[in-house]
């Protein structure tokens, strides 16, 4: 978990803490990043000549063939080509600004063969954002290939100058650098102050230049991702796909879990009570007394058997919840908790039933939790409104260590919002408090 952290946030793990002995602005210029980006930027001149004139070469040649059969193969080939060299860049980018990015949509054919193909590359728009990344990105790349050349080559120059300063007096003839020159005087950079001075600047440049660079890598990271990774709607079909299978999951579970419940209990009860009324009623005229008992024993496994399909159409959607709504269903299910529990519920209006019943059970789960596991003496559940999304947040004093990355119902719990675009938080220091904050999109009661 410390090498996670470490990594994530770029600690020395050497160090004591977890931190650099040098601050950030000392160690940037020599550290691997600043190296590799400066690396991306200085690559990206030639790559992006190649890719530019590979795009409108054959582009233009389509273009102009379209007139004849050649040209919708020719433009199909060149955003197909297009394509390949975008991987490769995403590869690049990859290697040197540890830039993930996904693959863009594939290609969407409907038939085999190469007319469908063709069909396909043209009304793909993955294609024709390579093709519009090959375009842009080779006037940017002569820019940023300029400034971090010119900015990265003058620091170092001049930091390293008391270095190499003798060469000037020893074969050009001058004491230094030359500032300034005139027909009457000349500046040089050639008595210790100006020296000291020069270097200095140069350490100041020096220090500035990872920054620059990466002020110039993030206009790249921006191209890369925007025009070489999927499309926004592409990603959103991946997600709501996604969280299709997890909704029929989640059902097809639930399902199961009601089957289990009434098959282990209430079905099983009512078995036995079938039998024990068929005996009593052969008791009925031979033993009295005998046949009563057993009428009174199957009237409490009566009582029985209804509190448990009680608590079953509880846990599949709770009356309570249907007629009065958020603050009284959660203050019942706080009642069932082990752990005293404060309820709070701010709301002027109520959500659609779907979204109050994923509150509902989200609240109830949690509260189940803080009674097997939390170890807490207190809980409190807070649920109020705030813009278009549902607040929900349970608090308790347990132990803590709570953490959905094991496994844990929190996972599950996470995964149920997150199909309804909801999110789920949890702050579970060990030694505790356990602070779970789940946000659900807020919707009308009157949207049906």
């Amino acid at each position: 978990m410390a090498t996670d952290y470490q990594a994530g946030y770029g600690l020395d793990a050497g160090a004591p803490g977890g931190r650099h002995r040098l601050p950030a602005a000392l160690r940037a210029p020599v550290e691997g990043r600043t190296w590799r980006e400066l690396g991306y930027v200085l690559l990206s001149l030639p790559i992006s000549v190649l890719l530019f004139s590979y795009a409108v070469t054959l582009v233009s040649l389509g273009a102009g063939l379209l007139v004849t059969f050649l040209g919708v193969p020719v433009l199909a080939a060149a955003l197909a080509g297009c394509r390949g060299l975008g991987a490769l860049e995403r590869a690049r980018a990859r290697g040197l600004l540890d830039l993930e990015v996904g693959e863009p949509e594939p290609l969407r054919m409907k038939r085999q063969g190469l007319m469908a193909w063709i069909g396909a590359v043209l009304k793909s728009g993955a294609s024709w954002r390579a093709l519009l990344y090959a375009v842009l990105h080779m006037p940017w790349a002569i820019f940023a290939f300029t400034v971090a050349a010119v900015v990265w080559s003058m620091g170092w120059t001049l930091l390293t100058y008391p270095l190499w300063f003798w060469v000037f007096p020893l074969y050009a003839g001058q004491g230094g650098i030359q500032l300034y020159g005139d027909d009457q005087h000349t500046v040089h950079l050639d008595n210790p102050f100006e020296i000291t001075v020069t270097a200095l600047v140069g350490l100041l440049i020096t220090m500035a230049v990872p920054w620059i660079v990466r002020a110039l890598t993030t206009v790249d990271r921006v191209m890369v991702y925007g025009l070489l990774g999927p499309s926004r709607l592409a990603t959103r079909v991946v997600e709501l796909e996604s969280d299709r299978g997890i909704v029929v999951d989640t059902a097809a579970a639930d399902l199961r879990r009601i089957e289990r419940d009434l098959h282990d209990g209430a079905q099983a009860r009512l078995v036995n009570l079938a039998m024990d009324l068929g005996l009593a009623k052969e008791k009925l005229r031979e033993d009295p007394q005998t046949a009563a008992r057993m009428v009174d024993e199957a009237h409490g496994e009566v009582k029985t058997a209804l509190q448990e399909l009680r608590d079953l159409a509880r846990g599949i959607h709770p009356a309570v919840l249907t007629d009065r709504g958020l603050d009284a269903a959660l203050s019942s299910v706080a009642s069932r908790c082990k752990v005293p529990v404060q309820v709070e519920v701010d709301l002027s209006e109520r959500p659609a039933p779907a979204i109050e019943g994923i509150a509902y059970f989200t609240v109830s789960e949690l509260l189940q939790n803080i009674s097997k596991h939390s170890g807490a003496t207190a809980a409190s559940v807070e649920v109020w409104r705030a813009g278009n999304r549902l607040m929900l947040q349970v608090v308790d004093n347990g132990v803590g260590g709570a953490d959905p990355a094991r496994g844990s119902g929190l996972a599950g719990l996470a995964e149920r919002l997150d199909a309804v675009d909801g999110v789920l938080v949890t702050d579970s220091p060990v030694g505790g408090p356990t602070r779970v904050t789940a946000e659900l999109p807020w919707r009308s009661e009157r949207v049906r």
